[in-house]
């Protein structure tokens, strides 16, 4: 007898985080099933073995795709093999990876009651020190164990709230109330009596800290940064962190800083509403600072950029489409040498955020100069690290997603 066909598992790394790495698969891990692990605790066939690979930190599973952290003390050359290892060895043993089914242990009653004990809490616990500060914190809602929470007056928008959030009300509420799944903030912090961005004289007292020398450092010349602890200071779950980042939403620039201080490295990350920076010495060791007040131009052109492109591209009839890289380079008044590069680069980020959200590729809409008609070969590498193009030829490929673009339906069969 012939030996099964051995499983297919590509590694695909995540743009600005080296600390991520996607395992992808040919199907689901488990159909209908996704999971997040942050520790080996689970009776999960996967996330036992998983776990027990030194140098995994956290495990995310959704659909075909397996989204692994490492620590920083470990690099992928060393892990990626036992961790595809491990993968095939559970999918093999197993039909239930993720753990067997069980019914749902929130419904909408419990929920409710969960709210109602969450509120009680905090005014009997929280707000009567918080309101000292002129503030209060109240939960809005709770969605299937998830609690979301919001703060108001002077708490809302403060730069020390999230530390608020996470030592002093997640503390009392996680300690009363084990059956809380996660604490959300959904509070809009660029606004508030003192928002993130306002300008303001001195400087917070929560800034200029140390940071624990496992949530960043230096790792063969680059800058790492822990995603589970930069992403609630930028106020999103570590998942949404990469999505933006990804997406180009999010982005995290760094330089020298000017003498006295040029052995000094400070690192800015940046969301539409929310910032964070710290200043990296050559030692790893590093210290948070209050972030920029303004956007720089190179910042404000890399978020705003490639939604110009977009918005170009939308606009153009479809008799138009496809253009070549130097029309729309020209399309969008930019001249100087390395303009095409600019906008190859843009695409790129566009075709991003298209995979984020499951929209066909509006990069199928520029091509290059030469014959056939077809977009460079990035075009076609990037469409299979994201996982979008597997069995298709790359004219076919290409015609698919430029006619879903357009909303074009496919040319009717004319054989006999």
């Amino acid at each position: 007898m012939s030996e099964p066909a051995r499983r297919r598992i590509r590694a695909q790394g995540s743009p600005g985080q080296p600390l991520l790495m996607r395992f992808i698969l040919e199907a689901p891990v488990q159909e209908g099933r996704s999971a997040l692990f942050e520790n080996g605790e689970s009776d999960a066939p996967l996330a036992q073995a998983l776990f027990a690979i030194d140098g995994v930190r956290r495990v995310q599973v959704s659909g075909e795709t397996v989204l692994v952290t490492r620590t920083s003390r470990r690099d992928w050359d060393e892990l990626k093999a036992p961790i595809a290892a491990a993968l095939r060895h559970v999918l093999d043993a197993t039909g239930e990876p993720l753990g067997s089914v069980q019914a749902p242990t929130h419904t909408k009653e419990s929920d409710a009651a969960l709210l109602r004990a969450v509120n009680e809490l905090l005014d009997s616990k929280a707000n009567p020190s918080i309101a000292s500060h002129g503030g209060e914190v109240t939960a809005e809602s709770v969605e299937n164990g998830n609690v979301y929470i919001r703060m108001g007056g002077g708490c809302q928008g403060c730069a020390s709230s999230a530390l608020t959030l996470r030592r002093g009300v997640e503390t009392i509420l996680r300690a009363a109330l084990p059956q809380i799944a996660e604490i959300v903030d959904i509070t809009d912090h660029a606004s508030g009596e003192n928002p993130f961005y306002k300008s303001s004289t001195g400087q917070s007292p929560s800034f200029h800290r140390a940071i624990p020398p496992d949530h960043i450092g230096w790792e063969d010349g680059e800058l790492v940064i822990d995603p589970d602890y930069l992403a609630p200071r930028l106020g999103l779950t570590p998942d949404a962190l990469h999505a933006g980042l990804a997406a180009g939403s999010i982005i995290i620039s760094s330089q020298a800083r000017p003498a006295p201080y040029s052995d000094q490295t400070r690192v800015v990350a940046r969301s539409r509403d929310r910032a964070w920076a710290a200043d990296v010495l050559p030692d790893g060791s590093a210290r948070e600072v209050p972030p920029p007040r303004e956007i720089s131009p190179a910042e404000q052109a890399a978020l705003t950029f490639p939604r110009e492109v977009r918005a170009y591209l939308e606009t153009l009839p479809a008799g138009a489409i496809p253009i070549t890289y130097g029309q729309l380079a020209r399309g969008l008044g930019m001249y100087a040498p390395g303009s095409v590069r600019k906008v190859t680069a843009a695409l790129e980020d566009l075709m991003r955020e298209d995979s984020v959200t499951g929209r066909p590729f509006i990069a199928a809409r520029v091509v290059g100069r030469g014959a056939g008609g077809m977009p460079r070969r990035g075009f076609f590498d990037l469409a299979r690290a994201l996982g979008r193009m597997t069995g298709d030829s790359e004219r076919e490929f290409h015609e698919r997603e430029l006619r879903a673009g357009l909303a074009v339906p496919p040319p009717a069969f004319t054989g006999t």
